[in-house]
């Protein structure tokens, strides 16, 4: 006989406290569970339930057994959900957290596309510019850029962008360009408020030495367009990711403050909780995202 289903018959007898009722919830006679039990019992060569005429109750041996058994059955019945859920068509509601500025001209333009392959999917996309907790705010995943902090979540990395510090032609005509990283001290810098290091670039000289760029900035805002914003109404100077200045450079708006300083690159990925597998909502939007933005590069935004 079948060792899960000899499992399973012991298993529900002892949770039914009988025969009858364990047979009533598997669907087969009582006649088969007694079968299923005692063959069970005979290949162990134990004694696994006391059976009397008024109850049925596990021997000492046989609530060891049922302790594992129930485990394994457990196990069984996880690996089959898993299975029929990651052959299911993705549905349900997708929670995101994404950085407002990539959000509003990123991953808004793309949702419609989505939503029309996936219609049994809804998404609430969360825009903010702060660290969320996925698991303790209810977040399904979140879409990240630079550094990854939490080493227990999952990512894929989606595409890459640099960083580079960007002013418009007017400030440059008027103030200049600085021609090295000290020369920042005598400019306006525009600061990225929600920073956990504060007003502070971390730049790399043409030398490779990597430098820390501390001063007091003549505006600090916590979000990206906005900082692209006042760069391009000469404000000062902005350091920002290229999703962000790229066509703005292409238009004229802003310049290069210092190109000879090597491009800082950042990855750009898509996190969501650990588990033992991804859940096909999840995975379908991470997958649509690299389709997305596969020919988005370093520069190409």
């Amino acid at each position: 006989m079948d060792r899960l289903t000899e499992m399973e018959a012991f298993a529900n007898v002892v949770d039914q406290g009988g025969f009858t009722d364990a047979a009533r919830k598997m669907g087969i006679s009582k006649s088969a569970v007694s079968k299923h039990v005692s063959s069970l019992e005979a290949r162990l060569g134990a004694r696994l339930l006391n059976r009397t005429t008024r109850r049925v109750s596990p021997t000492e041996i046989g609530l060891a057994y049922y302790d594992r058994a129930r485990r394994v059955l457990n196990d069984a019945g996880e690996a089959d959900a898993l299975v029929t859920s990651m052959q299911s068509a993705p549905s349900g509601l997708l929670r995101i957290s994404v950085a407002t500025d990539f959000g509003v001209n990123h991953l808004s333009p793309v949702l419609s596309e989505f939503l029309s392959d996936f219609p049994d999917i809804t998404v609430n996309m969360v825009l903010n510019n702060r660290f969320v907790e996925l698991i303790s705010e209810g977040f399904d995943m979140a879409l990240r850029i630079g550094e990854l902090e939490d080493s227990t979540l999952r990512a894929r990395k989606l595409s890459e962008t640099t960083k580079r510090m960007i002013a418009s032609p007017e400030y440059l005509a008027k103030f200049g360009h600085p021609q090295k990283i000290d020369d920042l001290n005598e400019h306006k810098l525009l600061h990225y408020s929600n920073q956990s290091s504060g007003n502070m670039w971390k730049l790399t000289a043409p030398s490779g030495e990597k430098r820390q760029v501390r001063t007091a900035g003549w505006l600090s805002v916590n979000d990206g367009q906005s900082l692209l914003n006042a760069a391009i109404s000469g404000l000062g100077i902005a350091y920002l990711p290229s999703y962000l200045y790229s066509q703005a450079m292409a238009d004229g708006l802003v310049q290069d403050v210092m190109p000879t300083l090597p491009r800082e690159t950042q990855g750009i990925y898509a996190v969501y909780p650990p588990g033992r597998f991804t859940q096909p909502k999840v995975r379908a939007f991470i997958d649509f995202l690299v389709h997305a933005f596969a020919d988005k590069g370093p520069g190409d935004w």
